[in-house]
Protein backbone atom coordinates (compact mmCIF):
# COMPACT_ATOMS: atom_id res chain seq x y z
CA UNK A 1 0.00 0.00 0.00
CA UNK A 2 0.99 3.19 -0.81
CA UNK A 3 1.74 6.70 1.49
CA UNK A 4 -0.81 9.61 1.53
CA UNK A 5 2.50 11.01 0.80
CA UNK A 6 3.52 8.70 -1.68
CA UNK A 7 0.72 8.84 -4.20
CA UNK A 8 0.00 12.67 -3.97
CA UNK A 9 3.06 13.98 -4.05
CA UNK A 10 2.40 16.17 -7.01
CA UNK A 11 -0.47 17.84 -4.78
CA UNK A 12 0.98 17.77 -1.81
CA UNK A 13 3.39 20.05 -3.39
CA UNK A 14 0.69 22.57 -4.89
CA UNK A 15 -1.31 22.63 -1.47
CA UNK A 16 2.06 23.78 0.08
CA UNK A 17 1.98 26.81 -2.64
CA UNK A 18 -1.06 28.13 -1.88
CA UNK A 19 -1.11 27.64 2.30
CA UNK A 20 -0.20 30.27 4.47
CA UNK A 21 3.92 30.16 5.92
CA UNK A 22 3.72 27.40 8.49
CA UNK A 23 2.40 29.22 11.55
CA UNK A 24 2.33 29.07 15.42
CA UNK A 25 -1.30 28.59 16.80
CA UNK A 26 -1.85 31.80 19.49
CA UNK A 27 -4.95 33.82 20.60
CA UNK A 28 -4.71 35.65 17.93
CA UNK A 29 -5.43 33.23 14.76
CA UNK A 30 -7.69 30.63 16.62
CA UNK A 31 -10.43 31.28 13.52
CA UNK A 32 -8.52 30.35 10.34
CA UNK A 33 -10.62 31.26 6.82
CA UNK A 34 -10.34 28.64 4.07
CA UNK A 35 -8.04 29.15 0.92
CA UNK A 36 -10.30 28.24 -1.81
CA UNK A 37 -7.60 27.38 -3.97
CA UNK A 38 -6.56 23.83 -1.97
CA UNK A 39 -9.99 22.70 -1.82
CA UNK A 40 -9.74 21.14 -5.65
CA UNK A 41 -6.70 19.40 -4.96
CA UNK A 42 -8.25 17.76 -1.88
CA UNK A 43 -11.35 16.83 -4.19
CA UNK A 44 -8.70 15.48 -7.04
CA UNK A 45 -7.92 12.44 -3.42
CA UNK A 46 -11.47 11.61 -3.04
CA UNK A 47 -12.08 11.35 -6.81
CA UNK A 48 -8.99 9.39 -6.95
CA UNK A 49 -9.86 7.07 -4.24
CA UNK A 50 -13.77 6.94 -3.75
CA UNK A 51 -15.37 4.15 -5.47
CA UNK A 52 -18.48 4.38 -6.94
CA UNK A 53 -21.63 3.37 -4.28
CA UNK A 54 -19.78 6.33 -2.17
CA UNK A 55 -22.08 8.85 -1.02
CA UNK A 56 -23.79 10.47 2.14
CA UNK A 57 -26.67 8.74 3.35
CA UNK A 58 -30.12 10.52 5.57
CA UNK A 59 -29.27 13.63 3.23
CA UNK A 60 -33.04 14.92 4.54
CA UNK A 61 -31.42 15.26 8.41
CA UNK A 62 -28.61 17.39 7.44
CA UNK A 63 -30.72 19.68 4.86
CA UNK A 64 -32.93 20.04 8.35
CA UNK A 65 -29.99 21.03 10.49
CA UNK A 66 -28.57 22.93 7.69
CA UNK A 67 -31.92 24.92 7.44
CA UNK A 68 -32.33 25.65 11.32
CA UNK A 69 -28.97 26.88 11.03
CA UNK A 70 -29.91 29.52 8.48
CA UNK A 71 -32.82 30.58 10.79
CA UNK A 72 -30.66 31.13 13.51
CA UNK A 73 -30.45 28.30 15.48
CA UNK A 74 -27.10 26.97 16.70
CA UNK A 75 -26.11 23.41 15.16
CA UNK A 76 -23.16 21.35 15.88
CA UNK A 77 -22.90 18.04 13.43
CA UNK A 78 -21.39 14.87 15.75
CA UNK A 79 -18.78 13.09 13.07
CA UNK A 80 -17.24 9.92 13.86
CA UNK A 81 -13.63 10.35 13.14
CA UNK A 82 -11.28 7.46 11.39
CA UNK A 83 -8.83 9.62 9.38
CA UNK A 84 -7.88 13.16 8.30
CA UNK A 85 -9.39 12.54 4.97
CA UNK A 86 -13.02 12.32 6.80
CA UNK A 87 -13.53 15.96 6.29
CA UNK A 88 -12.49 16.12 2.67
CA UNK A 89 -14.59 13.45 1.94
CA UNK A 90 -17.49 14.56 4.01
CA UNK A 91 -17.51 18.01 2.27
CA UNK A 92 -16.43 15.97 -1.33
CA UNK A 93 -19.85 13.84 -1.11
CA UNK A 94 -21.85 16.60 0.04
CA UNK A 95 -21.35 18.35 -2.72
CA UNK A 96 -22.23 15.54 -4.87
CA UNK A 97 -25.55 16.61 -3.82
CA UNK A 98 -26.93 18.97 -6.07
CA UNK A 99 -26.79 22.79 -4.78
CA UNK A 100 -28.14 22.00 -1.05
CA UNK A 101 -25.57 20.05 -0.51
CA UNK A 102 -23.15 22.74 -1.89
CA UNK A 103 -24.37 25.17 0.94
CA UNK A 104 -24.46 22.57 3.26
CA UNK A 105 -20.98 22.38 2.53
CA UNK A 106 -20.04 26.15 2.09
CA UNK A 107 -21.26 26.15 5.83
CA UNK A 108 -19.15 24.05 7.71
CA UNK A 109 -16.82 25.55 10.32
CA UNK A 110 -14.79 22.67 12.30
CA UNK A 111 -13.12 22.51 15.33
CA UNK A 112 -10.14 21.56 14.71
CA UNK A 113 -6.82 20.76 17.31
CA UNK A 114 -3.85 22.71 16.83
CA UNK A 115 -1.77 19.58 15.94
CA UNK A 116 -2.47 19.49 12.51
CA UNK A 117 -1.50 23.12 11.93
CA UNK A 118 1.38 23.01 13.73
CA UNK A 119 2.60 19.24 13.39
CA UNK A 120 3.42 18.91 9.42
CA UNK A 121 3.50 21.65 7.02
CA UNK A 122 1.58 19.57 4.59
CA UNK A 123 -0.86 18.62 7.01
CA UNK A 124 -1.29 22.34 7.83
CA UNK A 125 -1.36 23.05 4.28
CA UNK A 126 -4.62 20.07 3.44
CA UNK A 127 -6.17 21.42 6.43
CA UNK A 128 -6.20 25.16 5.13
CA UNK A 129 -8.97 24.30 2.43
CA UNK A 130 -11.66 24.47 5.62
CA UNK A 131 -13.08 27.14 7.56
CA UNK A 132 -12.10 25.98 11.16
CA UNK A 133 -11.48 27.29 14.84
CA UNK A 134 -8.52 26.29 16.14
CA UNK A 135 -8.60 24.75 19.79
CA UNK A 136 -5.79 23.45 22.36
CA UNK A 137 -7.25 19.27 22.94
CA UNK A 138 -7.08 18.06 26.58
CA UNK A 139 -5.64 15.34 25.55
CA UNK A 140 -2.47 17.25 24.26
CA UNK A 141 -2.34 18.77 28.30
CA UNK A 142 -2.19 14.87 29.36
CA UNK A 143 0.83 14.19 31.18
CA UNK A 144 1.99 18.53 31.42
CA UNK A 145 3.05 19.09 34.55
CA UNK A 146 1.60 22.36 36.35
CA UNK A 147 5.02 23.71 37.51
CA UNK A 148 7.64 22.84 34.54
CA UNK A 149 5.37 23.21 31.98
CA UNK A 150 3.04 26.38 33.15
CA UNK A 151 4.51 28.67 29.84
CA UNK A 152 2.40 25.79 27.52
CA UNK A 153 -0.81 25.01 30.17
CA UNK A 154 -1.41 29.41 29.85
CA UNK A 155 -0.71 29.21 26.48
CA UNK A 156 -3.76 26.00 26.51
CA UNK A 157 -6.18 28.36 28.38
CA UNK A 158 -5.68 30.84 25.94
CA UNK A 159 -6.23 29.67 22.82
CA UNK A 160 -9.06 27.71 24.46
CA UNK A 161 -10.96 31.03 25.93
CA UNK A 162 -10.29 32.92 22.00
CA UNK A 163 -12.02 29.36 20.56
CA UNK A 164 -14.66 29.50 22.64
CA UNK A 165 -14.93 33.41 21.93
CA UNK A 166 -14.63 32.81 17.90
CA UNK A 167 -17.45 29.86 18.50
CA UNK A 168 -19.79 32.07 20.60
CA UNK A 169 -19.55 34.69 17.26
CA UNK A 170 -20.35 32.16 14.28
CA UNK A 171 -22.54 29.68 16.02
CA UNK A 172 -25.41 31.52 15.13
CA UNK A 173 -24.32 32.73 11.74
CA UNK A 174 -25.91 30.08 9.65
CA UNK A 175 -23.39 27.56 10.26
CA UNK A 176 -22.86 24.07 10.94
CA UNK A 177 -20.35 23.42 13.38
CA UNK A 178 -18.66 20.08 12.77
CA UNK A 179 -16.61 18.65 15.71
CA UNK A 180 -15.49 14.97 15.72
CA UNK A 181 -17.07 13.74 19.77
CA UNK A 182 -13.80 11.22 20.20
CA UNK A 183 -11.18 14.56 20.00
CA UNK A 184 -8.66 11.97 17.47
CA UNK A 185 -8.77 9.74 14.41
CA UNK A 186 -9.96 6.17 15.96
CA UNK A 187 -6.15 4.09 16.35
CA UNK A 188 -7.67 0.23 16.67
CA UNK A 189 -3.95 -0.59 18.74
CA UNK A 190 -5.93 2.15 21.29
CA UNK A 191 -9.52 1.64 21.86
CA UNK A 192 -9.65 4.31 24.40
CA UNK A 193 -9.43 6.36 20.96
CA UNK A 194 -13.09 5.28 20.23
CA UNK A 195 -14.38 7.17 23.49
CA UNK A 196 -15.43 10.71 23.66
CA UNK A 197 -13.85 13.42 25.04
CA UNK A 198 -16.47 15.20 28.15
CA UNK A 199 -15.50 18.41 26.84
CA UNK A 200 -17.90 17.59 24.33
CA UNK A 201 -21.05 17.74 26.76
CA UNK A 202 -20.17 21.77 27.02
CA UNK A 203 -20.70 21.95 23.18
CA UNK A 204 -23.98 20.19 23.76
CA UNK A 205 -25.43 22.51 26.01
CA UNK A 206 -24.28 25.46 24.26
CA UNK A 207 -25.87 24.58 20.98
CA UNK A 208 -29.52 24.11 20.24
CA UNK A 209 -29.82 21.32 17.95
CA UNK A 210 -27.00 18.01 17.06
CA UNK A 211 -26.89 15.96 14.06
CA UNK A 212 -24.99 12.37 14.44
CA UNK A 213 -22.93 10.86 11.30
CA UNK A 214 -21.67 7.80 11.49
CA UNK A 215 -18.45 7.07 8.72
CA UNK A 216 -18.50 3.74 7.13
CA UNK A 217 -15.46 2.70 4.84
CA UNK A 218 -11.75 3.34 4.41
CA UNK A 219 -9.63 5.41 2.29
CA UNK A 220 -7.16 6.38 4.54
CA UNK A 221 -5.41 4.05 7.38
CA UNK A 222 -3.80 5.28 10.26
CA UNK A 223 -0.62 4.34 11.66
CA UNK A 224 2.03 5.28 13.84
CA UNK A 225 3.93 8.17 13.07
CA UNK A 226 3.33 10.77 10.52
CA UNK A 227 0.07 11.47 9.55
CA UNK A 228 1.37 12.12 6.22
CA UNK A 229 2.97 8.15 6.37
CA UNK A 230 -1.06 6.82 6.81
CA UNK A 231 -1.71 4.35 3.87
CA UNK A 232 -4.44 4.91 1.54
CA UNK A 233 -6.58 2.37 -0.80
CA UNK A 234 -9.63 2.74 -3.08
CA UNK A 235 -12.78 2.15 -1.03
CA UNK A 236 -16.83 2.51 -0.75
CA UNK A 237 -17.75 5.58 1.83
CA UNK A 238 -20.81 6.02 3.17
CA UNK A 239 -21.37 8.94 5.32
CA UNK A 240 -24.76 8.60 7.26
CA UNK A 241 -26.61 11.69 9.27
CA UNK A 242 -29.09 10.63 12.38
CA UNK A 243 -32.09 12.74 12.97
CA UNK A 244 -31.39 16.20 14.28
CA UNK A 245 -31.86 15.78 17.91
CA UNK A 246 -32.75 18.76 20.68
CA UNK A 247 -29.05 19.26 21.97
CA UNK A 248 -30.85 20.23 25.89
CA UNK A 249 -33.91 17.25 25.43
CA UNK A 250 -30.66 14.86 24.79
CA UNK A 251 -28.75 15.89 27.39
CA UNK A 252 -30.90 15.78 29.82
CA UNK A 253 -32.12 12.07 28.96
CA UNK A 254 -28.71 11.40 29.23
CA UNK A 255 -28.36 12.43 32.26
CA UNK A 256 -31.23 11.00 33.82
CA UNK A 257 -30.21 7.45 32.18
CA UNK A 258 -27.01 7.98 34.02
CA UNK A 259 -28.25 8.49 37.59
CA UNK A 260 -25.77 6.89 39.91
CA UNK A 261 -22.72 7.61 37.67
CA UNK A 262 -20.55 10.67 39.26
CA UNK A 263 -19.44 11.82 35.83
CA UNK A 264 -22.61 13.06 34.56
CA UNK A 265 -20.71 14.79 31.58
CA UNK A 266 -19.17 11.52 30.20
CA UNK A 267 -22.04 10.10 30.31
CA UNK A 268 -23.21 12.35 27.77
CA UNK A 269 -20.81 11.56 25.66
CA UNK A 270 -20.91 8.13 26.23
CA UNK A 271 -24.37 8.10 24.85
CA UNK A 272 -23.61 10.48 21.33
CA UNK A 273 -21.41 7.70 21.00
CA UNK A 274 -23.29 5.13 20.95
CA UNK A 275 -25.93 6.88 18.75
CA UNK A 276 -22.95 6.94 15.97
CA UNK A 277 -21.94 3.43 16.63
CA UNK A 278 -25.75 2.73 16.16
CA UNK A 279 -25.63 4.46 13.04
CA UNK A 280 -22.67 3.45 12.27
CA UNK A 281 -23.78 -0.51 12.57
CA UNK A 282 -26.60 -0.25 11.07
CA UNK A 283 -25.67 1.54 7.80
CA UNK A 284 -22.77 -0.79 7.19
CA UNK A 285 -24.71 -3.54 4.81
CA UNK A 286 -25.03 -0.52 2.44
CA UNK A 287 -21.42 0.14 2.12
CA UNK A 288 -20.57 -3.63 2.17
CA UNK A 289 -23.70 -4.16 -0.80
CA UNK A 290 -22.16 -1.08 -2.68
CA UNK A 291 -18.45 -2.70 -2.63
CA UNK A 292 -19.22 -6.00 -3.66
CA UNK A 293 -21.64 -4.50 -6.64
CA UNK A 294 -18.03 -2.80 -7.45
CA UNK A 295 -16.12 -5.77 -7.12
CA UNK A 296 -18.41 -8.01 -9.33
CA UNK A 297 -18.70 -5.31 -12.07
CA UNK A 298 -15.89 -5.60 -15.19
CA UNK A 299 -13.54 -2.52 -13.62
CA UNK A 300 -13.81 -4.32 -10.46
CA UNK A 301 -12.97 -7.88 -11.53
CA UNK A 302 -10.12 -6.41 -13.69
CA UNK A 303 -8.66 -4.61 -10.75
CA UNK A 304 -8.91 -7.81 -8.78
CA UNK A 305 -7.25 -9.85 -10.99
CA UNK A 306 -4.45 -6.70 -12.07
CA UNK A 307 -3.79 -6.55 -8.42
Amino acid sequence: METLNGAFQDLVVQALQFSKSFEKITNHNVYQQAIPEILPLLDKMSDTLLLPGSGIGGFEHLDNAYAKAVSGKSCVLLLEHYSNLDLPIFSYLLRKEGERGKAIAGALVAIAGMKLSEENPAVAAFTAAFTRIVIYPSRSLMGLDARKDRDEIIRSNSINRAAMKSLLDVKKKGKLILVFPSGTRYRPWNPETKRGVREIDSYIKSFDYMCPVAINGEVLHVRQGDMMDDFVSSDVVRMTAGPVLSCAAFREKARAEAAGTEDKKQATVDAVMRILEDIHRTSEPERENALASWKNSPYGLRKENSA
